[in-house]
């Protein structure tokens, strides 16, 4: 029998106050990611994944000071003795960017192994943050102008100046900028995990519920590209309500038409047709 759903609605009205929040609790807000990819995920499994960051941050030794020791304290905490770090087969599962499973499986995404080592080395008094580095998430450790790095997809390796160089030019073709390495707030980390959930979904057209789902919680963050708008439209339409996607569809168009008045006419269209699947 599969597990009872729990209450959507509950769920989104806190995460939205969550990202709203003056200090946004990153793994409150994964796990309520996670919440509507689980419907098993219910309180006291989100209680219990917050108890499990704690129960880690307790293991972490005392007195550490510099970046490079927490760094690498971590990595032998998380990397070396609990096995957290992963695989390319890892990009192929959705578990890999939901909090819970990442923490059960030890293993996931780059970003979601990140934000492990971020929350366990914050509740032990770390100076720690999230790098957002183009098509790989890792850690700094310290004063960011040190650049002590370390990449928890790879166990904690430490990461040079040259290797940080590397993985950006495997995923852009282009060179470091220092505006990468810049730390990532809790929201924009939110924001790319909503968006590795949406190309997971992407790939998998039967998958439409989760990339309809991503959507809407990346639509309740503060701050979002507009144009999530109307691929919030098109999902609908895709998933059989053709009504609804076809007026959200037109209200996008009316926000798009001072500034791109051809876009604009072409949302419009798409509406019309969404429409004209209903005759």
């Amino acid at each position: 029998m599969a597990p009872e759903r729990h209450d959507e609605d509950g769920l989104r009205r806190r995460f939205a106050e969550e990202a709203r929040a003056e200090r946004p609790d990153l793994a409150l807000l994964c796990l309520l990611v996670g919440a509507e990819a689980d419907p098993a995920l219910d309180a006291n499994g989100m209680d219990a994944a917050q108890i499990e960051l704690d129960r880690l941050a307790g293991l972490l030794p005392y007195g550490l000071r510099g970046g490079r020791a927490w760094a690498s304290a971590l990595a032998g905490l998380l990397g070396e003795r609990y096995g957290f770090e992963g695989a390319s087969a890892d990009y192929q599962r959705l578990e890999s960017s939901l909090l819970h499973e990442v923490l059960r499986r030890r293993r996931g995404l780059p970003i979601l192994l990140s934000v492990v080592w971020i929350e366990v080395a914050r509740r032990a008094g770390a100076p720690v943050y999230g790098v957002a580095l183009p098509g790989h998430f890792v850690v700094g450790f310290g004063d960011p102008a040190e650049r002590v790095l370390a990449d928890p997809f790879a166990g904690g390796r430490p990461l040079t100046d040259q290797d940080a160089e590397l993985l950006v030019a495997g995923a852009t073709g282009g060179p470091l900028e220092a505006s990468m390495l810049v730390p990532a707030q809790p929201l924009e980390t939110v924001l790319r995990i909503l968006n590795n959930i949406r190309a997971w979904a992407a790939a998998r057209p039967e998958r439409n519920d989760v990339a309809l789902w991503a959507v809407e919680l990346s639509l309740l963050l503060p701050a979002h590209p507009a144009r999530l708008r109307y691929e919030r439209a098109q999902l609908l339409v895709r998933g059989g309500e053709f009504l609804r996607g076809a007026a959200e569809m037109e209200e996008y168009a009316q926000v798009v038409a001072d500034v791109d008045p051809a876009a604009a006419e072409a949302v419009r269209g798409s509406a019309r047709a969404a429409r004209a699947m209903l005759n």
